[in-house]
């Protein structure tokens, strides 16, 4: 990393994620520029920049990876792409932030972590942004006040408006839950060691054979209960809410820009139709954190171990759904590079 200069960034895929990140570190993150991009649709690359500068275009993503002018790179591109991606990045000594899941199965994460491990330094970040969403935050900043002396559960609630037809039921966990198993980990600072799954009624807005909702119960190392309720066709819009339960009171966290309108006998407020209308602070803090850490040699926000034992959550949530008992989840110890 060059000293005193700007981040030059490379982001590798550019949908709806991807084409975000592009346009907020190109227009609102200090200290970032991004330099190219790379897609395996040409047209939707090419979109992504329009009107964001002299950002070229890269035909392979290892080319991106490797190209003298990027510094760092954000890997936003499919799910099953993230290992080979990130590892090119850890062979070529550069910060790399992949969107969550770092890789859809633990023994990939781990595979990660190994190579992170052997290279001596914290170089990746994994997309848990709602570790920077304030509302979050501030929770997590009042568990460590003792605002309400020791935790005992936390309540979530994770819906969406629509899924797609078919979606597989394993999808609400490895997809949608794994963000509040995140969260927990994250506020509790411990691990969680056992998932249970339930079924409810299915919802008769669901096509095709989607188990939609999901209810997980997950245990941690110290007994906390965390329940996670996952609906991804509530057809109302997107609403993530959670409650966290202590001993001597509760933190909650909803929406913080919903406008209560009061009007003649009535009292209401708009839900937000999506993810990017939720978490579009938590994004951009995320990403300028990122970009501050890569600046000064720092990696910051969720590791590559963090990623790897989300995964290894939603798998033993996904063991659960399929066999309908209690699994307990199974990690790997913890290597030193990864002890604050």
């Amino acid at each position: 990393m060059r000293s005193g200069m700007d981040v030059r960034i490379g982001v590798i895929g550019t949908g709806v994620m991807g084409a975000d990140h592009v346009r907020t570190l190109a227009t609102s993150v200090r200290r970032a520029e991004v330099v190219a991009v790379s897609d395996l649709d040409q047209e939707r690359a090419r979109a992504a920049v329009a009107g964001l500068g002299d950002i070229r275009i890269v035909e392979k993503p290892t080319d991106l990876v490797a190209a003298e002018d990027v510094d760092a790179v954000v890997v936003a591109s499919h799910d099953d792409t993230h290992e080979e991606l990130v590892l090119a990045c850890l062979d070529a000594g550069k910060p790399v932030l992949c969107e969550k899941p770092l890789t859809p199965t633990s023994d990939g994460s781990l595979r990660i972590v190994s190579a992170e491990r052997d290279l001596g330094r914290r170089l990746v970040s994994v997309g848990f942004m709602r570790r920077y969403d304030p509302g979050y935050v501030a929770v997590k900043d009042a568990l460590r006040q003792g605002t309400v002396d020791a935790p005992l559960m936390l309540h979530c609630v994770h819906r969406n408006a629509e899924a797609r037809p078919n979606l597989p039921s394993s999808a609400l966990i490895a997809g949608s839950a794994i963000h509040e198993i995140d969260v927990a980990r994250w506020l509790f600072e411990e691990e969680i060691t056992r998932v249970t799954v339930h079924r409810p009624r299915r919802s008769g807005r669901v096509v095709g054979e989607t188990s939609d909702p999901l209810l997980l119960v997950m245990e941690t190392t110290s007994g906390v209960l965390v329940d996670v309720e996952v609906f991804v066709n509530a057809q109302y819009g997107y609403d993530v809410r959670a409650e966290l339960v202590g001993e001597t009171g509760t933190l909650s966290v909803d929406d913080p820009a919903a406008v209560v309108l009061r009007t003649t006998r009535s009292r209401s407020t708009a839900v937000v139709q999506d993810w990017r209308d939720r978490f579009a602070d938590a994004y951009r803090l995320e990403l300028q954190d990122w970009v501050a850490g890569v600046a000064v040699g720092q990696q910051r926000g969720a590791t590559a171990w963090d990623g790897y034992a989300a995964t290894a959550v939603a798998e033993a949530g996904i063991r659960a759904l399929e066999t309908g008992s209690p699994s307990t989840v199974h990690l790997e110890p913890r290597p030193s590079l990864y002890h604050d």
